[in-house]
């Protein structure tokens, strides 16, 4: 299918695409900022520049679009038939880049979660947002234990809850 925009509509329309404050990450600030959660925006301290930086847990989440960050195997990552050579270098910097903050954020011992843009569906976000919380329960555990923590699962509950080493 060609563009049915002209050259110039198509950049003014493709420049005006933000990076903060996008539909995705205000629906992960809500639940978290909702469920008690507190954070900071896009600290310029901390490597990688993450969407949402969780101090006392040491954890910096990304919220990454499908299309963006090359998202494999989701129907919202498709590359372009038009300029597809610009696009699939675009996409394959972005996904380096990516993986290289996560690694310095790593070797400076950060947490890292991606939320994907497709995760955050009215059907999915609790279900995501649940298991990012079970990651945050697990990192704080982590850094005021010296055992490991251990996810196991409640009956009559499908989410996941995180508990000390096996101790009730």
């Amino acid at each position: 299918m060609t563009d049915t925009m002209t050259p110039e509509q198509r950049h003014r329309c493709m420049s005006r695409i933000g990076s903060k404050g996008t539909k995705p990450e205000l629906a992960v600030r809500r639940w978290l900022w909702g469920h008690g959660y507190r954070y900071r925006l896009n600290v310029k301290s901390v490597p990688g520049r993450p969407d949402i930086v969780m101090r006392p847990y040491r954890t910096a989440i990304f919220v990454n679009g499908c299309f963006w960050h090359g998202h494999e195997g989701c129907k919202a990552f498709k590359t372009p038939q038009s300029n597809t050579a610009f696009w699939e270098a675009k996409i394959a910097r972005n996904r380096l880049r990516d993986r290289q903050n996560y690694d310095i954020l790593h070797r400076n011992g950060w947490n890292v979660v991606v939320v994907w843009e497709c995760q955050l569906t009215t059907k999915r976000l609790e279900q995501t947002m649940r298991r990012v919380e079970l990651v945050l329960n697990q990192n704080m555990l982590s850094r005021y234990t010296k055992q490991k923590p251990q996810a196991y699962a409640v009956s009559g509950s499908t989410a996941p809850v995180a508990a000390e080493g096996g101790q009730f």
